[in-house]
């Protein structure tokens, strides 16, 4: 069997053992503190995602490592770390911006690893290339991405779960209004015209 047979048969058994993972996991997710359950995977980030400077490092990656892969990816791991300490500490801390940062970090590591497969397929990686980096790529990179699949799973589940009923709120408003009980015509047309939206 052949390098890139290899190669790619290690990414595939990844993604694979992950997404098991993910599927065994999920309902313990769902039934945890939202807070918790997003600190939970975006914590491992913290840590992971500095390896990716390795591609920088001499003796780790081979000479022949393309630059246009390397740097990119080192430099977009290296932002989505710091990133994922920002998210962690704001989760930990229920600050108000917590939810935003996630999306912020999130989004950046999800773009961060699509773009450097894209790259890496682009300039002709050869996975001799990576050296004692071929376990970032085949290893880290595939269980990180699933987390941020069940990141934006959870994300938008708040972000649905927050919204209020608009509809059904002002189904229950308490008119108050002019006399005889009669509501304000301007309140009234309100609620006319916001179920005629509906």
């Amino acid at each position: 069997m052949n390098a890139f047979a290899l190669f790619g048969a290690s990414i595939l058994a990844s993604f694979v053992s992950s997404a098991v993972a993910a599927r065994l996991f999920a309902p313990r997710l769902q039934n945890t503190d939202p807070n918790r359950a997003l600190t939970l995977l975006v914590a491992p980030h913290m840590f992971f995602r500095f390896i990716g400077l390795s591609f920088l490092v001499p003796g780790v990656v081979s000479p022949l490592l393309p630059a246009g892969f390397a740097i990119p990816a080192a430099y977009g791991d290296f932002i989505a770390g710091i990133l994922a300490i920002v998210a962690t500490v704001a989760l930990v801390n229920r600050t108000s911006w917590a939810t935003k940062s996630v999306w912020l970090f999130n989004i950046w590591g999800a773009a961060d690893f699509l773009f450097a497969f894209y790259q890496g397929g682009r300039v002709g990686i050869q996975p001799g290339m990576l050296g004692a980096s071929f376990f970032i790529v085949t290893l880290f990179v595939p269980a990180l991405l699933v987390t941020h699949v069940l990141i934006f799973r959870l994300l938008v589940r708040r972000q649905t779960a927050s919204e209020p009923d608009r509809s059904q709120g002002l189904e229950h408003i308490e008119l108050s209004g002019g006399p005889g009980g009669e509501p304000h015509r301007s309140v009234q047309s309100a609620v006319e015209i916001r179920r005629v939206r509906a």
